[in-house]
C-alpha cells in the first residue's frame, strides 16, 4: 500500500502469561512483537499489566515483584530494540511511593511515556483501589525508568512525526467511566486509542464491551484497538478471556478470543482525519503533552482491510432492521409533507423500472401512516417511444396490486407536435428528442397534480444526482422527491428486500422482475424484438463503480489515487483496471459538471451519511473546475501505461 493513503497496521495482542513471573511473560511479549515486527504491525498493544499478569492480588504490595518487573522492562526493551513498532505493554510502576496501574510506551528500545490508569474499579470482584493509585493523586508528571527519566501523565498523546497517526492510552475501566479519558484524547488530536484492559467473563459483558468500544470509537471519531488479558490469568475468582477489538469509527475491523496470538488490520488514518476536521468540538481546557516519534506507514505492503465494494448496502446481519428503517425515513418524510400542507392525493410517473418502483412503495407506506387509502395516488404510466412491453407490464401489475388509481397517457402523439412545432427531426434520436419526452412526462405530471390538488412524487435517485443523469426540469424536478438520499444500489436492494420480504405471488414475481431489468430511460426505439437497447451503465458506467466512487468522494473525501487504489482492490474480480480508471474520470466529470441540476433539486429527505441536498449537506459552486482531479486521472493513466 501506498504510504500517502495513511493507512497504519494496528495490531492486538495476548501472550502466553504466568502470573507474577515478569521475566517470562515479557519473553513471550518479545515473541509477539517479532512476528508482529514480521507483519510490519506498526503500533502493538497488550493487556492491562501484562507484565505481572492482571491478577496477582497483594502480591502487587511486594517490592521483590515490583522490582523485578524494571529488569524485565530493560529485557523487552533490548530484545525489541530493532524493531519500528510502538509497543504499549502494562506493568505496576511504584512513583513516590505510590503504586500506579501504568502503560509504558516503547520503540526501538526508549521509553516514550508511561500512562498511569485513573478510574479504579472497586466494586464485585474488582478492587483495584487496594493497590493503586489513580492518576488524578499523582505527585509527579515525571518518573526514572530503566534510566530513563520519562514522561509520566495521563495527559499524554504520542505523534508520529512522518504521518498523521496520533496515539492516546487509557486503561481498562478508564472506558467505563462517564466521561472516558480517550473522549478527551480524540479532542485533542488522537486518531487512535489504545485500551489495555482485564475485562472477565461475566454473562453479557463481552456483547456490553464490544458496544463500548464501538460507540467510544464513534464517538472519539478515532481508531480503538482493545487488548484484555486472557485465559492464563489467575482463575481463583473469576475467567478472563482475552477479548480483542479493533474498530474504527463505530465499525468493528476485527474481533475475537486470542490465546499466545495477535491479530491486525490496516485503520484509515485519512478517513479519521477527514471526519475530525468535519466535525471538531472542544470541551474543557486539558493540558496535553504530545510526544513526538518516527515510525510512518507501511510502503509495497498488501492492505490487510476489508474493502467494501457496495457501501452503501447493509450488512446481511442488520439488512432487515437497516431496510425496513430506510423506507421508513422516505416514508415520513412524505407523511410529513403531505400532512403539513394537507394534501389528501400523490401523483407518480410509473416507468416499470427500479426508481419509480420504489418511489411508489415509499408512497403507499406514507399513506398508511397517513391513513388515507392508496387510491388516493395516482399512478400514471406514459408509454413512449422506447417502452418496451417488458417494463410496461411490470408497472401495470405493480399499480394493480399496490390498489393505486392507474392513468395512462402516451406521450407519444404530443411529442410528435412539439418536434414538429420546434422544427426538430423525429429521426434524429439526439439529446433533444431523448430530453423532450421526459419534460413531456414531467408536464403531465404537474398538470395532473394541479387538477387533482396533489402532490407530484419525484423517483430520481442518489447515483443519478451525482451523475447528472436526469433532465433538468424535466425527471428531475417533481414536489417532493422520496429517493434523493437512496443510490442506485441501494435502490436495487430495497425492492429485492421488498419483494422478499413483504410480498408474495403476483406483485413479487414483477418486483422480482424489474429488479432484473437492465437500468434505462427507456427514450430511444427498442430493438425489432422489443429488447431494451438503451441501458444506462454502458453510458455512465457500472453503478457499483459510481457509487463506490461517490461514497469515496463525498463520505470519506480520498483523493483520485485513493480511490482508484481501493477500487481496484475492491473489484479486482469485476472489472480491469482500465476500465476502472475510465469510470472514474468519467464520475468526476459529470459530477463537477452536472452540479446545477442538484443546486435547484426538490425537496427530499436525507437517508444516510451521502446526501447532495444543496441545503442540507453538499454546497458546491455550480461551476467548479474539475481540471485538478483530471490532472491526477492521468497521472494514474500514465502510471497504468
Amino acid at each position: 500500500m501506498d504510504k500517502n493513503f495513511e493507512y497504519m497496521r494496528v495490531a492486538v495482542a495476548v501472550p502466553s502469561l504466568k502470573v507474577a513471573d515478569p521475566i517470562y511473560n515479557v519473553k513471550e511479549i518479545a515473541k509477539i512483537s517479532k512476528k508482529a515486527a514480521e507483519k510490519e504491525v506498526k503500533v502493538l498493544v497488550f493487556p492491562e499489566l501484562g507484565i505481572t499478569g492482571y491478577s496477582c492480588q497483594d502480591l502487587f504490595n511486594q517490592k521483590l515483584l515490583i522490582d523485578e518487573c524494571e529488569v524485565a522492562l530493560n529485557y523487552l526493551l533490548e530484545e525489541t530494540k530493532n524493531y519500528n513498532i510502538l509497543i504499549a505493554v502494562g506493568m505496576p510502576i511504584k512513583v513516590n511511593n505510590q503504586l500506579f496501574n501504568s502503560s509504558v510506551v516503547l520503540k526501538e528500545g526508549r521509553i516514550y511515556g508511561v500512562v498511569p490508569k485513573t478510574y479504579l474499579p472497586n466494586y464485585d470482584e474488582l478492587y483495584e483501589k487496594r493497590w493503586f493509585t489513580s492518576s488524578i493523586d499523582k505527585i509527579s508528571n515525571r518518573l526514572t525508568l530503566c534510566k530513563q527519566e520519562v514522561a509520566f501523565s495521563e495527559n499524554l498523546l504520542f505523534k508520529d512525526r512522518l504521518s498523521s497517526l496520533c496515539i492516546g492510552i487509557e486503561i481498562g475501566e478508564d472506558l467505563w467511566a462517564t466521561i472516558p479519558p480517550s473522549s478527551y484524547h480524540g479532542l485533542y488530536g488522537a486518531n487512535l486509542i489504545l485500551n489495555l484492559a482485564a475485562t472477565n467473563e461475566v454473562v453479557g459483558k463481552t456483547s456490553y464491551v464490544r458496544d463500548l468500544v464501538k460507540i467510544q470509537s464513534g464517538k472519539s471519531i478515532a481508531a480503538y484497538a482493545y487488548a484484555s488479558a486472557g485465559e492464563d490469568e489467575s482463575t481463583t475468582d473469576t475467567v478472563y478471556s482475552g477479548h480483542c477489538i479493533i474498530s474504527e469509527k463505530g465499525k468493528i475491523l476485527k474481533e475475537g478470543k486470542l490465546i499466545d496470538s495477535f491479530y491486525f488490520v490496516d485503520i484509515d488514518l485519512e478517513k479519521i482525519e477527514n471526519d475530525k476536521a468535519k466535525y471538531s468540538m472542544k470541551m474543557e481546557k486539558k493540558d496535553y503533552q504530545y510526544i513526538s516519534f518516527d515510525l510512518g506507514s507501511n510502503e509495497n505492503t498488501p492492505l490487510e482491510r476489508y474493502i467494501d465494494k457496495r457501501p452503501f448496502i447493509p450488512s446481511n446481519s442488520e439488512a432487515d432492521n437497516r431496510c425496513r428503517e430506510i423506507l421508513n425515513i422516505q416514508s415520513t418524510g412524505l407523511y410529513q409533507r403531505m400532512k403539513k400542507i394537507n394534501s389528501k392525493k400523490a401523483i407518480i410517473g410509473i416507468s416499470g423500472g427500479l426508481d419509480s418502483t420504489l418511489a411508489l412503495i415509499v408512497t403507499v407506506e406514507a399513506f398508511k401512516k397517513l391513513k388515507i387509502p392508496t387510491s388516493n395516488i395516482m399512478a400514471v404510466t406514459m408509454p413512449g417511444f422506447g417502452t418496451t412491453d417488458r417494463t410496461y407490464n411490470n408497472a401495470y401489475v405493480i399499480m394493480e396490486e399496490l390498489g393505486v388509481t392507474i392513468r395512462e397517457i402516451s406521450i407519444v402523439d404530443a411529442c410528435i407536435q412539439h418536434f414538429k412545432d420546434i422544427g426538430h427531426n423525429i429521426d434524429l434520436h439526439d439529446l433533444t428528442y431523448e430530453n423532450a419526452q421526459a419534460r413531456e412526462r414531467t408536464q403531465i405530471l404537474m398538470d395532473l397534480a394541479n387538477l387533482e390538488g396533489g402532490l407530484v412524487i419525484g423517483t430520481g435517485d442518489l447515483s443519478e444526482l451525482a451523475l447528472g443523469w436526469c433532465t433538468y426540469n424535466g425527471d428531475h424536478m417533481s414536489m417532493y422527491a422520496v429517493n434523493t438520499g437512496v443510490p442506485k444500489t441501494l435502490v436495487k436492494y430495497l425492492v429485492k428486500w421488498y419483494s422478499t420480504v413483504e410480498t408474495t405471488g403476483r406483485l413479487q414475481k414483477a418486483l422480482k422482475d424489474v429488479y432484473n431489468t437492465p437500468v434505462s430511460p427507456e427514450l430511444l426505439p427498442p430493438s425489432k424484438e422489443g429488447n431494451i437497447i438503451q441501458i444506462t451503465e454502458n453510458t455512465v458506467g457500472s453503478y457499483d463503480l459510481n457509487d463506490f466512487f461517490l461514497y469515496n468522494t463525498v463520505r470519506n473525501a480520498y483523493r483520485p489515487e485513493k480511490v482508484f487504489y481501493l477500487a481496484k482492490i475492491a473489484f479486482k474480480d469485476e472489472f480491469t483496471e482500465e476500465v476502472i480508471l475510465n469510470t472514474l474520470v468519467n464520475f468526476y466529470k459529470r459530477f463537477f459538471t452536472q452540479q446545477f441540476k442538484r443546486s435547484c433539486m426538490p425537496d427530499g429527505v436525507t437517508r444516510g451519511s451521502v446526501s447532495l441536498s444543496p441545503r442540507s449537506s453538499w454546497k458546491m459552486p455550480s461551476d467548479a473546475s474539475y481540471e485538478l482531479w483530471m490532472k491526477k486521472c492521468e497521472k494514474l493513466k500514465d502510471l497504468m501505461n
